[in-house]
């Protein structure tokens, strides 16, 4: 009879195969902990692949790390674009031309670059192809939560199918609407901005240099990411936030019509860009959860809190979560998941979060100001602030997670 076969046990079940998720799966298991990790839709590895995800993620310089230890970053260095400068363009004036133009340059705090940058579909082939190599992790696509069920001793959790596993931490980075933070009751908190962003890649006629370019004029940036050449051409990755309704009539332009509103909303910076992949739409939100912990439970990633796309955020603040569950998890291996741990991994992680969130939140409204008077106020407050070396170089180290 269904129930009566006893639970298969593990040391850590993951609940959500996306890149914090994998990457969470590939750093406990190369930690030594037994991991299973499932996820109800196989990765998309592959930028031809429909449902491929087309937006990239830049891991800024603390992540690295994490990425070595898991085993990930000798895999990912070959594929890698350097973010050396972070450039902020104003072009909020009555022609959309650059007017205020600001480097933050991250020679001033270090030798490396700020950060790297990759497709997100490669992050998946290239954490899928590490997990494999991991006889200690198992990674089941096509296997999703069905239901959860806490004790002291463990997390009982249901998977489709019938099949039960008992873990000693359960993982949730199911995403902003988290089937297991529904599950615990945990509450939270949402902003919704009336925006969408398009994410796609271009090749231009004029090198990045390593530069990520972010150009603000209304509704949002216009954000161009490096990426290795493409076909022996300069290329980018883009990330183009607006109002709802226009990134939908964006999305719905034909290459040509939409390759000269690119043009002009990049301020020429580029010259000419070139689509070079398909376009998708994301819904923009800021969303941060009551609590990261539960009885034998963590919230990882955008399970706990969700962030607009500005300053390369998002998935280092998953990384960061992730570091410190897995510090407390190695620091005593025998009391992983118990309540002190997560109580630890809630205390430091959620303040340091709320903060993130609340900052990226004033950034992202002063980004859509469209209004005249509020766009020059906001490119003297960008001038004003560059020009302090202290603070600038206090703005970088605290964008990277520095101290």
């Amino acid at each position: 009879m269904r129930g009566t076969a006893r639970p298969e046990t593990t040391d850590v079940l993951i609940s959500g195969g996306g890149v914090a998720g994998l990457t969470a799966a590939a750093a406990f298991g190369a930690a030594g902990f037994s991991v299973i990790c499932v996820d109800p839709a196989p990765p998309v590895t592959d930028a031809a692949d429909a449902g491929a995800d087309m937006r990239t993620t830049a891991f800024l310089r603390p992540a690295r790390r994490v990425l070595e230890e898991a085993g990930l970053w000798s895999r990912l260095a070959p594929f890698a674009a350097a973010l050396r400068i972070m450039r902020i363009v104003d072009a909020g004036g009555e022609a959309p031309e650059p007017r205020i133009v600001k480097d933050f340059d991250a020679g001033e705090i270090g030798e490396e670059p700020f950060g790297w940058n990759f497709p997100n579909w490669l992050l998946r082939r290239e954490t899928v192809a590490r997990i494999a190599e991991l006889p200690n992790v198992d990674f089941r696509p096509g296997t999703a939560t069905e239901a959860v069920l806490t004790r002291t001793t463990e997390a009982r959790v249901t998977l489709t199918g019938g099949a039960q596993v008992s873990a000693r931490l359960l993982v949730a980075a199911d995403g902003r609407a988290s089937p297991v933070r529904e599950a615990l009751g945990i509450g939270v908190r949402t902003i919704r901005y009336g925006q969408k962003a398009l994410a796609f890649a271009v090749t231009h006629p004029i090198p990045h240099d390593d530069v990520s370019t972010e150009i603000h004029r209304s509704g949002g940036p216009f954000t161009l990411v490096p990426l290795p050449d493409r076909d022996g051409r300069p290329s980018s990755a883009v990330v183009w936030m607006d109002r709802g309704p226009e990134v939908l009539r964006l999305a719905a332009l034909d290459v040509a019509a939409f390759e000269a509103e690119m043009f002009a909303r990049s301020a020429g910076l580029f010259g000419p860009l070139t689509l070079v992949t398909r376009r998708s739409v994301w819904p923009i939100i800021s969303q941060i959860a009551g609590r990261f912990e539960a009885e034998r439970t963590a919230l990882l990633a955008e399970a706990a809190h969700v962030v607009p796309p500005i300053g390369a955020q998002g998935l280092n603040m998953s990384l960061a979560d992730l570091d410190c569950l897995l510090d407390l998890g190695k620091a005593a291996p025998e009391r992983l998941g118990e309540r002190a741990m997560l109580v630890s991994y809630h205390r430091r992680r959620w303040p340091e979060v709320k903060a993130r969130v609340t900052g990226i939140d004033l950034l992202n409204r002063t980004s859509m100001i469209s209004a005249r008077p509020l766009r020059d106020l906001r490119a003297g407050a960008l001038n004003a602030l560059y020009s302090l070396r202290p603070v600038r170089k206090t703005l970088m180290k605290t964008g990277l997670g520095m101290r």
